[in-house]
């Protein structure tokens, strides 16, 4: 496959740079990436001249950036798994994740991730890239994750994630109805002690902030729109029932199984600025069955 380029020209304020801190600085390429670059079969080039990291730039300078080829993984298998594609160009990838699917394997799991489907995807379209996922959702939650189908790509995805400019909402059932109609709820989170799965609030947690608003209301239950600010393990599961409304189907941490068989919680939406394209992109998943249902009925 052709390698993946990128070509920049070099503005006015940039003039006297070292082209390695214009990389660094500007197109926020890793010192990883850079080091691969030079090691692992990349190249830069400057008005198509070939260069070092130590190379002086001058405004309207061309720069040109290779990137060594993606390495695929060995020890994921790829496995033929149908894939609701929501988006997709050249750079990402985003999903619609079914329930009852991890989001890469594990030692419990190994043979139906929405990893290796996706890995089975890139081999079928002849992409040549191995699996950089953006963000991951818990086995039972469904919705939208999103793949980077280069390490620039991810890099640049896991920036605007760490800063909060990618916004997910997601959709819930809880058991009861909160008395407030939106608020915030900021508790830190970590593990249980003695557990390994299952988290809690607890004051030397990370850090952790969710926004909700109730949509419906019904008898038993209300349909909530919730907002991310940080992105910690089991964090919407955790702080609805810190606030005393479990999610349904959420046995984990206090709610049951009667209505739905899993936590019902889907990741409906994703907005962030496509590096690339340059421009606001929105990808939304529709709900799934299981809490349409629990919805539609109620009306």
């Amino acid at each position: 496959m052709k390698p993946l380029q990128f070509t920049w020209t070099v503005g006015k304020a940039s003039s006297g740079k070292l082209l390695r801190e214009y990389l660094l600085q500007e197109k926020f390429i890793s010192r990883k990436a850079l080091t691969d670059i030079k090691y692992a079969g990349g190249a830069l080039f400057v008005n198509d001249q070939p260069v070092t990291v130590r190379h002086q730039l001058q405004e309207n300078d061309q720069v040109t950036v290779f990137f060594p080829p993606e390495e695929i993984s060995e020890s994921m298998e790829p496995v033929e798994i149908p894939l609701s594609v929501l988006f997709e160009d050249d750079h990402f990838l985003a999903v619609n994740k079914p329930a009852d699917m991890p989001t890469i394997p594990s030692m419990f799991r190994n043979t139906d991730s929405l990893a290796q489907a996706v890995l089975f995807y890139y081999q079928q379209e002849g992409i040549s890239s191995t699996i950089h996922a953006v963000n991951r959702l818990d086995r039972d939650t469904s919705g939208i994750v999103m793949f980077a189908k280069h390490r620039y790509g991810h890099s640049l995805l896991s920036r605007l994630q760490k800063s909060g400019e990618m916004n997910r909402t997601y959709l819930a059932l809880c058991h009861g109805v909160p008395v407030e109609a939106k608020g915030t709820i900021e508790k830190p989170i970590g593990r249980k002690e003695g557990s390994i799965i299952e988290r809690c609030t607890r004051e030397d947690g990370q850090h952790a902030k969710t926004h909700f608003e109730v949509l419906q209301s019904f008898d038993d239950y209300a349909l909530l729109r919730l907002k991310l600010e940080t992105g910690r393990t089991h964090q919407i599961r955790v702080h609805m029932a810190f606030l005393g409304h479990p999610l349904l189907g959420d046995d984990l941490y206090g709610g049951h199984r009667a209505l739905i068989g899993r936590q019902a919680l889907h990741s409906r939406s994703l907005q962030f600025y496509h590096p690339f394209l340059e421009k606001a992109i929105e990808i939304e998943a529709p709900v799934p069955e299981d809490m349409a249902r629990l919805i539609e009925n109620q009306r």
